[in-house]
């Protein structure tokens, strides 16, 4: 049964949380658009298609915006309750503080929940939608745009030069470079005109007035080609823009990636490639072992029972007339060899880096979740300690513990991408580190610890320095 005391603390959580989540959520994604701003700028993205990007972009941060947004609200929540003299009357009339955290822990717990189905069912949706969308940006090209009196390119088969562009889409002083073939160029020069784009800006129309058109004609690369020049008072180009258009790519291209598998199809896939891994071994010895076929003739032994040879260069055993036959026969043995052993090793590397990629993100699922409650048990001590309310100082705490978790999160996630440490070490070092800190805070919250109190340590520095000036004091 919730008792009042449960409620008010509950109701003191929830607001906190849900303002430093979307704000968390917020900077997250202002980080991920400054890590890939150089994707976007001059693609003339729509804002549709910007609104379902950052959407995805948001889905994907959940996991990691909700531990910073607990860690911060349970620091603001703990602090207010302490800045207010509530948390004191609290402990006053006999309630530990263990009972007091215990409802926003069962609510931590819940949102370890909610962000474990969420890393499960709707990261790999979103994770999928984010990279083939950002995949159909990256490989878009420019936003159309002709500048006056610069050659422009991106048009394929056509450099467009415009002296200048006044109103009503009035160009002067046009050039037109046709080089659709190898070496014959057909050229238009126009003295005016005017530049539409159509309404679905799939067509680009010239309608060009009082110039001429110059085209070679004939056999390419030879002397029998002809010279034409035509004079027009108007002639109408049309460029098919449809390249400048984003592309849709098909979800399907990216659904093997590992970030885009739920933990089901994660665990079958970490069984699949450790069969794989295992069997490497015996299909070395399968392929290597017809190529290098190795004969020992008893001739080049003294003794049938020993390996010592009787002989101590390699051209006491063949004749100058196959010598080079032999040794150009070595050589090429050798090198297969080699080839073949070079093949072997890159695919057993590829076949462990896999591996250890899916067991990765297997344990990610896991360990992004349970921060929630580690840093939990982190936040809401520490809150009790340093007994401020507001966004100043939990603001500068918390950020400081979510850089310490970040950091150790994202370095073990790189050693294990290195094979430096094993997937579980990797992403289960930022939880290694954090619990202890979290049941020392714990345990010093619980003592009414003055380890935030700046008060407290002026006052040990001052009987320090008093200590010293007695030790210091000449005995008359």
């Amino acid at each position: 049964m919730i008792k009042k005391l449960d409620k008010l603390i509950i109701k003191a959580f929830i607001g906190p949380f849900l303002a430093t989540f979307f704000i968390a959520v917020f900077i997250l994604v202002v980080q991920f658009f400054w890590l890939y701003i150089d994707e976007f700028v001059g693609k003339g993205v729509d804002n549709m298609t910007l609104l379902k990007f950052i959407i995805y972009v948001s889905a994907t941060i959940v996991p990691l915006a909700l531990p910073l947004g607990i860690l911060l609200s349970s620091i603001m929540t703990f602090g207010n309750l302490g800045e207010s003299f509530e948390l004191v009357a609290i402990k006053s009339a006999g309630i530990p503080l263990i009972r007091f955290m215990r409802p926003l822990f069962v609510v931590s717990g819940l949102l370890a929940m909610v962000a474990f189905l969420f890393a499960n069912y709707m990261i790999p949706v979103a994770e999928l939608k984010m990279r083939t969308l950002l995949y159909d940006i990256r490989v878009a090209k420019p936003a159309f745009d002709i500048k006056e009196g610069v050659f422009y390119n991106k048009l394929d088969g056509y450099t467009i030069k415009i002296g200048s562009k006044e109103k009503d889409s009035i160009i002067r002083n046009v050039v037109i470079y046709e080089h659709s073939y190898m070496l014959q160029d057909n050229i238009i020069l126009a003295e005016e005109g005017t530049m539409k784009v159509s309404p679905d800006q799939r067509f680009l129309y010239f309608n060009l007035r009082n110039g001429w058109r110059y085209q070679e004609k004939g056999i390419p690369g030879t002397i029998e080609t002809d010279y034409y020049r035509l004079g027009f008072k108007e002639y109408k180009k049309v460029f098919d823009l449809s390249s400048f258009k984003l592309n849709k790519t098909a979800d399907s291209t990216f659904k093997n990636y590992y970030k885009m598998l739920s933990l089901q199809q994660l665990t079958r896939v970490v069984d699949s490639l450790q069969k794989v891994t295992d069997s490497v071994r015996f299909r070395g010895y399968r392929e290597i072992n017809p190529v290098v076929p190795f004969y020992y003739p008893d001739s080049v032994f003294k003794k049938k029972d020993t390996l010592k040879l009787s002989f101590t260069n390699v051209n006491q055993l063949v004749g100058d007339s196959v010598r080079n036959v032999i040794f150009s026969s070595v050589l090429s043995k050798a090198t297969s060899f080699k080839n073949q052993l070079d093949f072997i090793a890159y695919d057993n590397a590829e076949q462990k880096k896999q591996l250890r990629l899916h067991d990765l993100e297997r344990h990610r699922k896991f360990a992004l979740s349970l921060a929630c409650v580690v840093l939990f048990l982190i936040g809401a001590p520490l809150g009790s300690i340093i007994r401020k309310g507001g966004i100043g100082l939990p603001l500068v705490i918390s950020v400081l513990f979510f850089i310490v978790f970040h950091i150790t999160n994202t370095s073990g996630e790189k050693m294990v991408k290195e094979g430096v440490v094993l997937p579980f070490t990797g992403m289960w070092l930022s939880t290694m580190i954090l619990v202890p800190i979290g049941s020392f805070l714990t345990y010093k919250a619980m003592q009414d610890s003055q380890l935030f109190n700046a008060e407290f340590y002026y006052r040990i520095l001052r009987k320090l320095k008093l200590h010293r000036l007695l030790r210091e004091k000449p005995r008359t």
